[in-house]
């Protein structure tokens, strides 16, 4: 082969000591070296040693090290961490939801904050919460928010690492997160659920999916954490409902009703003057229907037109035009 081609082509390998792919470039340097060819050998051996160098290193920041010594679970592959921790101070936990809906979040934080009394009476506290709903209307804000108030880490799961084209992977890196974490309280968040928890009536799915869902049903009948762990799905009956009766709790995450969409509203401009004369019946009206997270961004718009504009305070006209400007980009 052309010095040169071998040369780009060894630039382009990488990974560890044990991949296939280094291990026959490997053998390939030792072929150059019996034939003689000393200075090409040493080159080629030099780029390839530089490139498992950086390699290793990528993926050893990629492992991130949880405190008490807890090591995130990565996939096999490329050893990618199967969940990324978000800091408390990223945390979202201001938010505003129906009564009941609200009553049954501060449940789950004082079912875990009185866990130890419960478990003096045999009882055991909310660990695997369902939450559904439409895009946009909070759930997985939710499980940042009890998070946020119980003090504990906050993992999200990767499915796009623990999600595999190869035979088994999949259920594979699922039962490795599962089994890293047993003994660390955290809220693990499960979000768009449905991407491996579809049902398997789904005749359209082909059979590793499940096998999957039947390993997830055995994890979370097995689960028994120190923390809590949050599933959330857009599409409540794109779920296998095996799953159902897996979870302690199911949540309904609605869309705000005419007066959450006002304190939603007020809130969200709360930073900013606003004119008294503002009718806010005529601007709720136009959002009813809308998502929470839709809302906060005609809120925010609106403050934006008016700070931009050097207007002092926030007029209705604002709050029309930004209204106006997301309804036709809906559309």
């Amino acid at each position: 082969m052309n010095q040169d081609l071998m040369i780009r082509l060894f630039r382009s390998i990488e990974g560890d000591k044990e991949d296939d792919v280094v291990k026959v470039a490997s053998l390939i340097i030792e072929d150059e070296k019996k034939k003689g060819h000393e200075k090409l050998a040493e080159k080629l051996k030099y780029i390839l040693d530089k490139n498992i160098s950086s390699s290793q290193k990528f993926r050893g920041e990629l492992r991130r090290m949880l405190p008490n010594g807890v090591l995130i679970p990565t996939d096999k592959r490329n050893n990618f961490p199967l969940a990324i921790t978000i800091n408390r101070d990223e945390l979202r936990h201001e938010m505003v939801l129906p009564s009941e809906t609200e009553d049954k979040i501060r449940r789950i934080e004082k079912e875990f904050a009185a866990k130890e009394r419960l478990a003096h009476h045999g009882l055991q506290y909310r660990q695997k919460i369902l939450i559904y709903g439409a895009p946009g209307c909070g759930k997985s804000m939710s499980a940042e928010r009890i998070a946020w108030n119980l003090g504990l880490p906050f993992l999200k799961v990767r499915f796009d690492v623990i999600i595999s084209s190869f035979l088994g992977e999949t259920a594979s890196n699922l039962t490795k997160l599962f089994d890293g974490i047993k003994d660390y309280p955290c809220v693990l968040l499960f979000d768009e659920f449905d991407i491996v928890g579809k049902t398997r009536n789904n005749s359209q799915d082909v059979g590793e999916m499940h096998r999957v869902v039947n390993i997830l049903l055995t994890l979370l009948e097995e689960y028994n954490s120190q923390g809590i762990l949050i599933a959330t799905t857009n599409i409540e009956n794109a779920l296998d409902q095996a799953l159902f009766r897996r979870f302690d709790d199911i949540i309904e995450m609605p869309k705000p009703s005419k007066e959450e969409i006002l304190r939603l509203t007020k809130m969200t401009l709360s930073s900013i003057e606003k004119a008294k004369e503002i009718n806010w019946n005529i601007i709720v009206d136009q959002m009813i229907g809308f998502s929470s997270a839709l809302v906060v961004k005609i809120a925010n718009d609106a403050a934006k037109i008016a700070v931009i504009g050097n207007e002092k305070i926030l007029l209705q006209s604002h709050l029309e035009r930004s209204l106006t400007e997301n309804v036709l980009y809906l559309k």
